[in-house]
């Protein structure tokens, strides 16, 4: 883990001439075209640790934005209506954020391989998990997980995970 402080822009890709406004050095820092790494460390937990992923995690990140930029793109192109964002509900977590949030002990979050993102119904789950899925297949590489996850309350959002290595090409319907 690196110190809150440390500099993170030697680990990452320079950020795009958008401004981002009063942001702090993690909502400015570009992991992709269209993800920032504080998009992917946002959490309302507070910790001692800041939630600061470690220059390992960052890159695992990088790794899952390529993913998360294919599949922006697939989806504007077939049903977006312009450029739609995907809205990410959870990346990167610290023990500290994964055990307050009720994460499980081997998380992928706790290793910047896993992104919560956010679907505007049943359709968007389904038709986002078939743009990966076919992403995955034509590119003929594995990603770790994909469940399709549904809250006690109605709720639904996609979990995607992809590691460096090992990569177990889980595909689940999960009610949490």
């Amino acid at each position: 883990m690196i110190h809150k402080q440390a500099k993170l822009s030697l680990h990452l890709t320079p950020s795009s001439v958008a401004t981002l406004g009063n942001s702090n050095e993690l909502d400015c820092t570009r992991l992709s075209p269209h993800f920032t790494l504080g998009e992917l460390c946002k959490t309302s937990v507070k910790t001692a640790d800041g939630n600061i992923p470690s220059h390992v995690h960052i890159e695992n990140l990088k790794r899952l934005c390529s993913w998360l930029e294919m599949l922006r793109a697939r989806w504007n192109m077939m049903y977006g209506e312009g450029d739609e964002p995907l809205i990410i509900n959870s990346g990167y977590r610290s023990e500290a954020v994964n055990k307050a949030v009720g994460g499980a002990k081997g998380s992928n979050h706790l290793t910047g391989c896993a992104a919560d993102i956010r679907v505007a119904g049943i359709e968007q789950l389904v038709r986002y998990a078939t743009i990966l899925l076919d992403i995955s297949d034509e590119s003929q590489e594995d990603f770790d997980e994909l469940l399709l996850e549904r809250s006690p309350k109605g709720g639904y959002w996609l979990h995607f995970a992809v590691r460096p290595s090992g990569n177990r090409r889980v595909v689940r319907l999960v009610q949490t």
